[in-house]
C-alpha cells in the first residue's frame, strides 16, 4: 500500500472519529461547527505601543484597524529562470484578466496589483483569501495555477515584508552567503535566485549555506530549496548562536571561511504577524521579548564574527518591539567599537514606506511595570531584564550609531505585516577578534606555525582579554585541534560522513555520508562517453550518498561547496546539498549507459552535453507533455529523422524559441527524454509538465480535473481514452518504462507535509537523498491530459 493511500485512510478514519468532515463532530463537542473566534483585543499590547510611540501621531486607529484585518496574499515570481517573463505575461494577460468584474459571494474581486517596491513587477499582492481561493469555482483555475507553479518552483507564496531582507543584502553571483535561521526557506529561495541571476552560468562562484536549529524544519527548508534545482545550496543543522567556524582550502593552505553576505532573521515574539497569526492577540506579553533578547543578541554577534570585512549583514525580525530590534542593534554597535556601521538604505527600495528606527524607549514587565534605565531595575528583576535592553544614554555615542537608519514597517502604511530591518556593514575585525589575533600571533612565534595560527585567530568565537599563560596554552591547543582535527583518509577518499563527534549530533535523523567520485572511478567513463561530456565537465563535483553497494543516484555540487564539504565534515551536520543529475536505470547498460538523465539537474548538465540532443518544435513538445509513450510517427518529420538512427536510451530534448513567431513560447525548454524502439518519451514531473503546457497556451485546467476523476474512477470517458492509448503503446518500451517507474515513489513532498506527520521512515525522500530509496519523481502519469 502506498503512502498516498495510507494518508487517505487516515483522513477517512479522522472523519469517522470526528462525526464527519463537515464540522458535525465539533458541534457535538460544543464547538458549534468550528473553533471559537479569537477576540482581536489586547489591552497590554495597546498600552505598551502607545507609550513607546512607534506609531506616528494621529495614526493609532488606522494602525490597530489594519492589525485586525486579514493579511493580503502575496506571491513572488522566481526571478532567475528564463521563463519568468513568460509566467508574468501569463498571469497578467490571462488569469488576472479573468478576475476583472468577477463577483464571489456578493463581493467584487479585486485584481492583484504589483508591489511597487519590488523590482521588475515580480511580486504581487491580492486581497483574495485562501478560503475564497479554495472554495470558489470561479477561482479554482487560478488556485490550481498557483498551487502547481509553486510546487515546481516558479512561484513562491511569501509575505510581502519577508521579501525585503534578501533585497537589501545586495547579493551578487560570486558572494558566499550564510542564512543563519533559514527555515522554512522563502528568503533562502530568494538568495538562491540572486546567485543564479545569469542562467548561462551553471555554477556561480558563490553559494548559500542555510542553517536552522530545528531538525524537522530543516527538511521543510530542503524542500523549498530543492524546487530551484541549484548545485550551490547546502542545508545544515546547528544552533545559530554557536554555529561552527568553517574552513576552506586555498591552494593547499587552510583559511577560515568568512561570508560576504549574512542573513540574520532571528526568532522573535512575532507581534508583527498578528494579521495572519491571530493567536498572537491572546498570547502577547512583553515577557516574550524579554526572554528572546539575549538569544537574538548572541545570534547577531555570532553573525558579525563570521562576516568578511566589507561584507553586509541584514538583521531582521517580524516584531515591532524595540527590545528585540533597536536594543539588539545598539548593543551590537556599542561593543563593536566602530567595527560595524549601520548602512543607509533609504534609497535602495523606492516605493517602500517605512518608519525610521527610534533612539529612546522603555522596558516593561508583563505585569505592566515600566523601567527607563538599568539603574532603576531592582535586584530581584535583574534576571528578567538585562542592561542591553535599554537605550544608550550617551548622546555622542547615540548620534554616531545612526539608529534612525533602521527600518520599521507598519501594517497600515502599505497593507502589510509588521517588520523590522537593519543593515550592518563590517569595516574591520571585531575587537575581541583583534585581541585573540594578537594572542595567537604571540603563540605562533613559539610554535613557528604562523599561517595556521593567524587563520585560527580569525575564528572570533571567544573573547580573550587577560588570561594566564596556562590558559593561553590550553586555548591555543584547543584552537589548533579544531582546525587540524581532519581525517586525512576520509579526505583522500572524498568521503564527507556524518559528524563522528557525539556532541555534534544534535538530534533528528541520521544522515547518509557524502561520497565524492574518485578520479579513477569506473562509473564515470561510460557516462562521459555516452553523453560526450565536454572535457571541462567538473566530474570531481559528482557525489553519491553511499559508501557501500551499488550507487543508484549521482548528485552534483559546485566546486566551492565541494571545498566546504571536504574540509568541514567533522564540524557541521549537513542535512542536504547538491542536485540529482543522473539516476541508475536497471536495464540501461544494454543501451550503452547505466544512468539516465534526471530532470531536476538537466539545466546544470546541459551546457556540458555534446551528444544525444534532439531539437524539437513546439508541436513536438506538446505531444511529449500530453502523451505518455507517443509513437515516433506522431512527431514532426524532422524529429523523426533525428532520432531514427540514434541508439536507444536517455536523451536531451531541446526546444529553441522561434523569434519570427512572437505568439509562441519565447523561452527555451530542456527536457529529459527516453528514446525507445518505436517511441519517444519525456521524463518530466507532473507539475513541470503542467507549467510548460500553460506557457504554450494549452488549457490544462480540465486536464487536471480529468486526472483527479481518473484516480477516483468516476469518469469513464477518461478511462476509455487511457485504455486506447495503452493499446497503442509499444510493448517492449512499455515494459522498460514500467521497470523504471517501479523505482519511483509517487507521493510529492507537499502531501507528506499536509498529513501533519513527519515519520522517520518517510524522512522526506525527495529532499533527503539516500543510498537505497531516495528516487526523484521524474516519471509523471499524464495520460489523461489533452491539448
Amino acid at each position: 500500500m502506498g503512502r498516498r493511500q495510507r494518508n487517505r485512510q487516515r483522513q477517512q478514519q479522522r472523519r469517522e472519529r470526528g462525526g464527519g468532515g463537515d464540522g458535525q463532530g465539533r458541534e457535538q463537542a460544543g464547538w458549534e461547527g468550528g473553533y471559537p473566534e479569537i477576540v482581536k483585543e489586547n489591552a497590554l499590547f495597546e498600552r505598551y505601543y502607545r507609550e513607546l510611540r512607534i506609531v506616528p501621531e494621529g495614526e493609532w486607529e488606522p494602525f490597530m484597524a489594519a492589525l485586525r484585518e486579514p493579511l493580503p496574499a502575496t506571491l513572488r515570481i522566481t526571478g532567475y529562470k528564463s521563463h519568468a517573463k513568460e509566467i508574468l505575461q501569463c498571469l497578467k494577460n490571462k488569469y488576472f484578466k479573468e478576475l476583472q468584474d468577477l463577483v464571489v459571494d456578493g463581493q467584487k474581486i479585486e485584481v492583484p496589483q504589483p508591489l511597487k517596491w519590488y523590482p521588475e513587477e515580480l511580486a504581487w499582492h491580492t486581497n483574495l483569501s485562501r478560503k475564497i481561493l479554495r472554495k470558489s469555482p470561479q477561482l479554482e483555475k487560478f488556485h490550481q495555477f498557483l498551487v502547481s507553479e509553486t510546487e515546481c518552483g516558479n512561484i513562491s507564496r511569501q509575505e510581502a515584508v519577508s521579501m525585503i531582507p534578501p533585497l537589501l543584502l545586495n547579493v551578487n553571483p560570486h558572494h558566499k552567503i550564510l542564512d543563519m535561521c533559514a527555515a522554512p526557506g522563502s528568503k533562502t529561495a530568494q538568495l538562491i535566485e540572486m546567485l543564479h541571476a545569469d542562467m548561462n552560468v551553471p555554477f556561480p562562484e558563490g553559494f548559500v549555506i542555510a542553517n536552522d536549529v530545528d531538525n524537522k524544519r530543516c527538511y521543510l527548508l530542503v524542500h523549498q530549496a530543492k524546487r530551484l534545482n541549484s548545485p550551490c545550496i547546502m542545508v545544515v543543522n546547528h544552533d545559530a548562536s554557536s554555529i561552527p567556524t568553517l574552513q576552506i582550502d586555498n591552494n593547499g593552505r587552510k583559511e577560515v571561511l568568512f561570508y560576504d553576505r549574512i542573513l540574520c532573521d532571528v526568532p522573535c515574539s512575532g507581534d508583527g504577524t498578528m494579521r495572519k497569526n491571530i493567536d498572537v492577540w491572546k498570547k502577547w506579553t512583553t515577557q516574550n521579548s524579554l526572554q528572546l533578547h539575549g538569544l537574538q543578541l548572541r545570534i547577531a554577534t555570532r553573525g558579525v564574527e563570521q562576516l568578511a570585512e566589507g561584507g553586509r549583514m541584514v538583521y531582521s525580525t517580524c516584531s515591532l518591539n524595540p527590545v528585540e530590534n533597536e536594543a539588539v542593534i545598539a548593543s551590537l554597535l556599542e561593543k563593536s567599537e566602530g567595527a560595524l556601521e549601520l548602512a543607509d538604505v533609504s534609497s535602495e527600495l523606492p516605493g517602500l514606506k517605512w518608519m525610521p528606527g527610534i533612539t529612546q524607549w522603555k522596558v516593561m514587565l508583563k505585569d505592566g511595570q515600566w523601567f527607563e534605565a538599568w539603574k532603576d531595575v531592582p535586584s530581584n528583576r535583574q534576571t528578567q531584564i538585562r542592561p542591553t535592553m535599554f537605550p544608550i544614554k550617551d548622546e555622542e555615542k547615540l548620534k554616531v550609531m545612526n539608529l534612525e537608519r533602521c527600518i520599521r514597517i507598519l501594517p497600515h502604511h502599505q497593507n502589510t505585516g509588521g517588520f523590522f530591518v537593519a543593515v550592518l556593514i563590517k569595516k574591520s575585525p571585531m575587537p575581541w577578534n583583534k585581541r585573540q589575533s594578537k594572542l595567537q600571533r604571540k603563540l605562533s612565534q613559539r610554535t613557528g606555525d604562523i599561517s595556521e595560527s593567524v587563520a585560527a585567530a580569525e575564528d572570533g568565537s571567544v573573547e580573550i582579554i587577560e588570561e594566564p599563560p596556562d590558559a593561553e596554552d590550553k586555548e591555543s591547543k584547543e584552537t589548533q585541534h579544531l582546525l587540524n582535527a581532519e581525517s586525512e583518509q576520509s579526505k583522500k577518499d572524498g568521503v564527507c560522513g556524518p559528524p563522528p563527534c557525539k556532541k555534534m549530533k544534535l538530534f533528528g535523523f541520521k544522515e547518509d555520508p557524502f561520497v565524492f567520485l574518485s578520479e579513477d572511478d569506473p562509473l564515470f567513463p561510460p557516462i562521459q562517453k555516452f553523453y560526450a561530456l565536454d572535457p571541462s565537465f567538473p566530474k570531481m563535483n559528482l557525489l553519491t550518498r553511499t559508501q557501500e553497494g551499488k550507487k543508484r543516484q549521482l548528485y552534483m555540487v559546485s566546486k566551492e561547496l565541494r571545498n566546504v564539504l571536504l574540509n568541514n565534515s567533522e564540524r557541521m551536520k549537513v542535512i542536504n546539498t547538491g542536485i540529482k543529475v543522473w539516476s541508475r536505470n536497471s536495464d540501461g547498460e544494454q543501451f550503452g549507459c547505466a544512468f539516465r538523465l534526471a530532470q531536476e539537474g538537466i539545466y546544470t548538465l546541459y551546457p556540458f552535453i555534446n551528444a544525444r540532443i534532439i531539437n524539437v518544435c513546439i508541436e513536438d513538445v506538446k505531444v511529449l507533455l500530453t502523451q505518455e509513450n507517443p509513437f515516433l510517427s506522431k512527431f514532426s518529420s524532422e524529429t523523426h529523422k533525428r532520432v531514427k538512427d540514434l541508439a536507444m536510451g536517455s536523451i536531451v530534448l531541446k526546444y529553441e524559441p522561434d523569434l519570427s513567431k512572437p505568439d509562441t513560447l519565447q523561452c527555451p525548454i530542456v527536457l529529459c527524454g527516453w528514446h525507445g524502439k518505436t517511441s519517444l518519451r519525456a521524463f518530466v514531473p507532473k507539475n513541470e509538465r503542467l507549467h510548460y503546457l500553460r506557457m504554450m497556451g494549452v488549457e490544462v485546467f480540465k486536464a487536471k480535473r480529468k486526472e483527479e476523476n481518473f484516480e477516483s474512477k468516476t469518469e469513464e470517458g477518461d478511462q476509455d481514452s487511457t485504455k486506447h492509448m495503452e493499446e497503442e503503446m509499444d510493448k517492449e518500451h512499455n515494459e522498460l518504462a514500467a521497470k523504471m517507474e517501479a523505482e519511483v515513489d509517487e507521493e510529492p513532498i507537499h502531501e507528506l507535509m499536509e498529513s501533519s506527520v513527519i515519520e522517520p521512515e518517510n524522512k522526506m525522500e525527495d529532499a533527503q537523498p539516500s543510498s537505497e530509496n531516495a528516487e526523484n519523481r521524474d516519471v509523471a502519469d499524464l495520460s489523461s491530459v489533452k491539448a
